[in-house]
C-alpha cells in the first residue's frame, strides 16, 4: 500500500524545495514509537521534508513520543494526541465502527481535519490513511499511504474529497514549503 516509489508520483504534480528534504534518525523514531514509519513517509521526508502544501495542509514532522510537555505543543505528538481525543466522540464510517486502531497523525489542514495511519497492523507499508474530517465529524479510512494520498486528493481520485475544503481537491499541480 506505501511504498517510496509512491512519493515519484507526488514530485510530477508537487515539486519538492530546492534544498530537499531533512536527515532523521529513523531508528530513533521506530524506536520511540515502538514501531517504524512507512517507506513512502521517510522518502517523503528526505525530499521534501516536513511542510506545508498550498499554504493549508501541513506534513508534519517526525518527532519521538514524549509526553506533550516534553514534545512541545505543534507537532506530531499533539495532533496524535488531538486524533486520539476526537476519536471516541466522532463519528466512523461504517469500516471503522467498533475497531480501536492505533493512530499516529502525519498531517493536519487549515480546516482542523488530522490525517493519520492506523499503525495497528505490524507492517508500516501496509498501514491505511484514517481522516478525521471536522466538518463531516467523522473518521473515514483510505485503503493507501500518504503520498498516494496526497496524489489521489491533488487528482481528485477519491469518489468525494476526503477534506473539509475543496483547496486541494483535483487541482492538479501543488506549491510546497519547507517548514524549519
Amino acid at each position: 500500500m506505501s511504498a517510496a516509489a509512491d512519493v515519484d508520483a507526488l514530485l510530477r504534480l508537487m515539486p519538492p524545495p530546492e534544498d530537499g528534504g531533512r536527515a532523521v534518525d529513523w531508528d530513533r523514531m521506530a524506536q520511540s514509537w515502538g514501531r517504524p514509519f512507512p517507506p513512502d513517509y521517510t522518502r517523503f521526508m528526505e525530499v521534501y521534508g516536513a511542510g506545508v502544501v498550498q499554504d493549508f495542509l501541513v506534513v508534519l514532522a517526525p518527532q519521538p513520543l514524549a509526553p506533550l510537555q516534553e514534545a512541545g505543543w505543534d507537532g506530531m505528538v499533539e495532533e496524535t494526541g488531538n486524533a486520539e481525543d476526537t476519536w471516541a466522540d466522532a463519528y466512523k464510517a461504517p469500516e471503522l465502527e467498533g475497531t480501536s486502531p492505533r493512530l499516529i497523525a502525519w498531517g493536519a489542514d487549515s480546516s482542523a481535519d488530522l490525517m493519520c495511519w492506523d499503525a495497528s497492523g505490524e507492517d508500516p507499508a501496509a498501514w491505511p490513511v484514517l481522516v478525521f474530517n471536522r466538518g463531516e465529524i467523522r473518521f473515514t479510512r483510505y485503503n493507501c499511504g500518504m503520498a498516494e494520498f496526497l496524489t489521489r486528493v491533488l487528482r481528485g481520485e477519491f469518489p468525494e474529497c476526503p477534506l473539509s475544503d475543496l483547496g486541494l481537491w483535483g487541482r492538479g499541480e501543488a506549491a510546497f514549503k519547507r517548514l524549519g
